[in-house]
């Protein structure tokens, strides 16, 4: 599942790392691919829904418009909304189930 979504979230932004400057429609395109993407891994609607809307508004400001690489800034934001919305990646750690007799 996660290789499915993280090959999906790559096209996207491989599409908007080749634009020099992205317009409201392109950033619209962009969100629709990923609402797909993250629906398509079984995300929950809600949280779908709530994260596109935190992303989009960021992406259509200034903090995009004024950036350097405005691709590179939206895969900023996309991976700042992730780690918010999910937490900061852990390693996981298992522990040893006890046998009670």
């Amino acid at each position: 599942m996660f290789e499915t979504l993280t090959a999906r979230l790559n096209q996207v932004f491989d599409g908007l790392r080749r634009r020099g400057k992205l317009s409201v429609a392109d950033v619209d395109t962009a969100m629709r691919e990923v609402r797909l993407a993250l629906l398509e891994a079984d995300v929950h609607y809600n949280v779908v829904k709530d994260f596109i809307a935190r992303v989009r508004e960021r992406a259509i400001g200034a903090e995009v418009s004024k950036a350097l690489n405005p691709g590179q800034q939206i895969i900023k934001i996309v991976n700042e909304e992730l780690v918010g919305t999910l937490g900061q990646p852990t390693r996981l750690t298992f522990l040893e189930k006890s046998h009670a007799h």
